[in-house]
């Protein structure tokens, strides 16, 4: 995927974590960095579970994990800085 390709897929991904999470959005950096960051925290997740090959490609499998990646990089990132989030 070319990097114009993990920047969008990065912004949709953290768009629709920060819906999850806190019903607004971050914005559209924070959305994307949280969205990549998401990613690879999902891919480290799932590959530490037994699962490295779910997530390779641009499909449903690899989305779901970089939001569920995501979720977790948010809900770090609201204890962090004090924001409340899962209102």
């Amino acid at each position: 995927m070319s990097i114009l390709g993990w920047i969008v897929f990065g912004l949709i991904v953290g768009f629709i974590a920060s819906k999850i999470v806190n019903r607004e959005g971050e914005g559209c950096l924070v959305n994307t960095a949280l969205g990549l960051l998401g990613a690879v925290v999902g891919g480290l997740i799932f590959e530490a579970l037994g699962t490295p090959h779910l997530y390779m490609g641009f499909d449903l499998a690899s989305f779901l994990v970089a939001i569920i990646g995501a979720i977790i990089v948010l809900l770090i990132y609201h204890a962090i800085t004090g924001r409340r989030g899962l209102r």
